[in-house]
């Protein structure tokens, strides 16, 4: 193990949530929402937060540059190709922040240089040289990553490693970039570079898996057992085909097993659940019931023989609790007689600080809620926080109100009044062969947008049958994805929200497009 490393515990966690976990959904996140999981990030504790590939769209670039110039308490990170314009396009997003890190990349597999880049490997040395000297320019934190690790013969990996560092590297990343390897392969890799590598005392190295053979987590734990200790990864493992490492799988295994790996993360255990949830709201990707740590089964227990054993003691067959995540046992009802300091107290309980929320914005929500339902659980509370959120947006369209009429009959028929920006107020009306269709074809009248919805759910988001309704759909634009969210009581008025929430979404890139469009044109 390298000097700089060794007796070195502290493993650096790296999420890529927000690159390339967005990469891979359906739509893309609009600013605010990037911004809304880069906070709930910081929170959970990670050391270096990778929020984009900022030469790739104008839409990417404003959102980098609004993550760096807000996040505090994480070194934020963006993504260049070994290329100088993407190495500027990084520097220009993120000077803004306090401290950022540029991470650059090249292929370095026999398959990726020969099929993909066409060059010989002294040429692409050459070329990550370069870019890890370019980016020293702008900042002394310069990550560099040989894509495709997994697969490049020991002999060239080693030489790309030591030139990556010898030009200024202070992170040096080996991904497992097609889930390609097994552990004990893997963590001969990382073994290897350690043995091999003359000046790798000189930076941290790190491992990027993904999870094509379902090894990610494996592979990453064999390399931490080998000497890396950053460790890159997404909330809820989410990204590219099968995914990434899980975040919150090695953060728990590191945490579980502390006494055997003897190694340790900054990470705020306590944040991982709601994290978790807030990603998956967010990005439309549920998180499946028999997930690691998270899912809705990691802390249920229906065999009856496991049933007696916890009642007896609960380390019978849990090998953590369900708070070390910041899952409740236990979960207080609130219902229309409770105060504003009760709802205060739950929010700290829950994690958040007043600063987190307005008290009467979030009071009154509560208000209107339990008197429809009653009680009021600590999951619709923070429904009804991230719902706030979502509205604090500036949006141009709004569904001021909303009348659906369906029974027995041959077609439901919908009645909306839409506000289209500051002044301008239609109201239409439309029939569907249920209400969710009538509802939309009304909004499609109202709205100069053609648009098509591609995919569409209702799930339950509080407690019981009486919780909160939550739609997502996604609609495509011009050949673009857009995500669409809506909670309410009313399934329905959910449904509408969901389409509003994404044509909102459609006019702020139409906005964005435009200003482009001005400024090529003043430039020419």
């Amino acid at each position: 193990m390298s000097t700089a490393q060794a007796g070195n515990d502290q493993v650096i966690i790296f999420d890529t949530t927000l690159r390339d976990g967005e990469q891979a959904l359906n739509a893309s996140l609009s600013v605010h929402e990037k911004l809304q999981i880069a906070q709930a990030i910081e929170r959970l504790g990670v050391d270096v937060m990778e929020v984009g590939f900022p030469v790739s769209s104008p839409g990417d670039f404003e959102s980098v540059q609004q993550i760096a110039r807000t996040i505090k308490n994480a070194r934020v990170c963006g993504l260049a190709r070994a290329m100088e314009a993407d190495i500027d396009a990084c520097a220009n997003a993120l000077k803004v922040a306090d401290q950022f890190r540029i991470h650059t990349f090249i292929s370095t597999s026999d398959v990726h240089v020969q099929q993909k880049l066409r060059k010989d490997f002294s040429d692409v040395e050459a070329m990550a040289i370069h870019a890890v000297k370019y980016a020293r320019k702008f900042t002394d934190d310069v990550e560099f990553s040989c894509e495709d690790a997994g697969r490049t013969p020991i002999d060239n990996l080693c030489r790309m490693v030591e030139g990556a560092i010898k030009a200024g590297a202070t992170t040096v990343n080996i991904p497992d970039t097609v889930g390609y390897t097994l552990p004990f392969e893997f963590q001969g890799i990382i073994s290897n570079l350690f043995n091999r590598v003359p000046n790798i005392d000189q930076a941290i190295i790190s491992v990027h898996c993904h999870n094509d053979l379902g090894l990610a987590v494996a592979n990453s734990m064999a390399a931490v057992q080998a000497g890396a200790r950053q460790i890159e990864c997404t909330v809820n493992g989410i990204g590219e085909r099968a995914g990434n490492c899980s975040l919150e799988e090695v953060a728990m295994i590191m945490k579980t097993r502390e006494s055997l790996l003897r190694v340790k993360t900054n990470i705020n255990h306590q944040e991982i659940a709601r994290t978790s949830k807030l990603v998956s709201t967010i990005c439309n990707m549920p998180v499946q019931l028999n997930k690691a740590i998270v899912g809705g089964n990691a802390f249920s227990h229906s065999s009856g023989i496991h049933q007696d054993g916890m009642l007896k003691a609960s380390n019978t067959y849990e090998i953590m609790t369900p708070e070390s995540v910041g899952i409740a046992k236990t979960k207080l009802n609130l219902t229309s007689r409770s105060g504003r300091h009760v709802i205060k107290h739950r929010m700290e309980s829950l994690g958040y600080q007043e600063s987190d929320y307005n008290i009467e914005q979030l009071y009154a929500d509560f208000l209107e809620l339990a008197d429809k339902k009653g009680q009021v659980f600590d999951d619709d509370l923070e429904a009804l926080l991230f719902n706030i959120q979502q509205q604090d947006q500036q949006d141009h369209y709004q569904l001021a109100k909303l009348n659906v009429q369906c029974g027995d009959g041959e077609f439901a028929t919908a009645s909306i009044k839409l506000v289209a920006g500051e002044e301008s107020n239609t109201i239409h009306s439309a029939t569907g062969n249920g209400p969710v269709d009538a509802l939309y074809q009304a909004i499609k009248q109202a709205v100069d947008v053609e648009f098509e919805v591609s995919d569409y759910k209702i799930s339950n988001k509080g407690s019981g049958e009486d919780g909160l309704g939550q739609a997502d759909l996604v609609i495509t634009w011009q050949g673009r994805n857009f995500h669409g969210y809506g909670l309410a009581t009313d399934v329905i008025e959910a449904s509408g929200q969901a389409l509003i929430h994404a044509l909102n979404s459609i006019h702020r890139a139409i906005t964005i497009a435009d200003i482009k469009s001005a400024r090529q044109e003043q430039q020419g």
